[in-house]
C-alpha cells in the first residue's frame, strides 16, 4: 500500500542553540574530606584474593594509616597547578540534585543542559591525615577505622558550560550556589543527610580567602602528603598509638 504525503505550507521554527560559559570561584565553608577508592581496593575488585586465615591476619597489618592517606586522593599529572584533584562530575551532580529542591527546573533537564569540562578540578589547600571510627555496611555494621585526607581550608575554580537559550546564566549561578549549601562535595556532605562537610560558597576572583588559599598549590601538597600531619586530637592519639604498637609487633611502617 502506497501512502502519499500531503504538501504543507506550515513553517518550522528551529531555535538557535548556543553555549554559554561561566567561571565559578569557590571557597569551602566547611572542611572537605577526600576519599577516592584506593589502588588496593581496585586490585581486590579486579582479582579478589579471598579471606585471610588467622596466620595471614597476624602477619599483616589490617590498616596502614600512612598508606591509606596517600591512596585516598586523586593525583594530577605534572604541569597542573595542584597535586590533588576532585572529580568535575561532583559539581554537576550537585547542581542536578539542587534542582530537585528549587522551582523552575528538573534534575534531568539540568543534566542535559549543563556540563563541567575536564575529568578533574584542581583543588587548592593543605591536606591532613584524618582518622575516624565508622560502621561497615555489613549486617552487623561492624565498627572500623578509616583514614582519609581532609582539607580544613580549600578552594577551586569550576567552569560550567550551559545551553542557551534553554537555560539562563542566572539559573546556573543559583543552582551552583544552592549546591554549595545543600549538597556539598566529598565524604560526609549534606547531600547524604548526616554530615556538613564539603560545603562551599561562590566568591569573586579577588576574594581575599580565595587568593590566600590558592597559594597552597602543588608544592605545598606534595610536602603535606609526604609529611602526614594529623587533623585533630583524636587522629593524633590514634596515630601515636599505631606508631608505638606497630613497632612493638615488629611491623616496619614508613611514615
Amino acid at each position: 500500500m502506497t501512502v502519499k504525503a500531503k504538501a504543507s505550507n506550515e513553517s518550522i521554527t528551529i531555535i538557535e542553540i548556543e553555549q554559554g560559559v561561566v567561571d565559578f570561584f569557590i571557597v569551602g565553608t566547611t572542611p572537605i574530606i577526600l576519599n577516592s577508592i584506593s589502588a588496593k581496593s581496585r586490585h581486590e575488585l579486579l582479582m579478589p584474593r579471598g579471606k585471610k586465615n588467622a596466620a595471614e591476619k597476624a602477619a599483616n597489618l589490617k590498616h596502614n594509616p600512612y598508606e591509606e592517606f596517600n591512596d585516598c586522593v586523586v593525583r594530577l599529572e605534572d604541569g597542573r597547578e595542584t597535586l590533588l584533584g576532585f572529580p568535575s562530575t561532583a559539581f554537576k551532580g550537585g547542581m542536578r540534585n539542587a534542582a530537585v529542591d528549587l522551582p523552575g527546573s528538573s534534575k534531568a533537564q539540568i543534566g542535559r543542559l549543563t556540563y563541567v569540562p575536564g575529568d578533574y578540578i584542581e583543588i587548592y589547600g593543605r591536606p591532613q591525615l584524618f582518622m575516624s571510627i565508622t560502621r561497615n555496611a555489613d549486617q552487623n555494621h561492624t565498627p572500623d577505622v578509616r583514614t582519609r585526607a581532609i582539607m580544613k581550608e580549600w578552594c577551586c575554580k569550576v567552569t560550567v558550560v550551559y545551553t542557551m537559550p534553554l537555560i539562563k546564566q542566572q539559573a546556573v549561578v543559583n543552582l551552583m550556589s544552592a549546591a554549595g549549601i545543600m549538597q556539598g562535595i566529598g565524604d560526609w556532605r549534606p547531600e547524604k543527610g548526616k554530615g556538613d562537610y564539603g560545603q562551599y560558597k561562590l566568591v569573586g576572583r579577588a576574594d581575599k580567602d580565595y587568593k590566600r588559599i590558592s597559594k597552597l598549590g602543588r608544592e605545598v601538597q606534595i610536602q603535606a602528603m609526604t609529611d602526614a600531619e594529623p587533623y585533630d586530637n583524636e587522629t593524633e592519639k590514634l596515630l601515636r598509638w599505631f606508631d608505638t604498637e606497630s613497632k612493638q609487633r615488629g611491623f616496619k611502617v614508613v611514615a
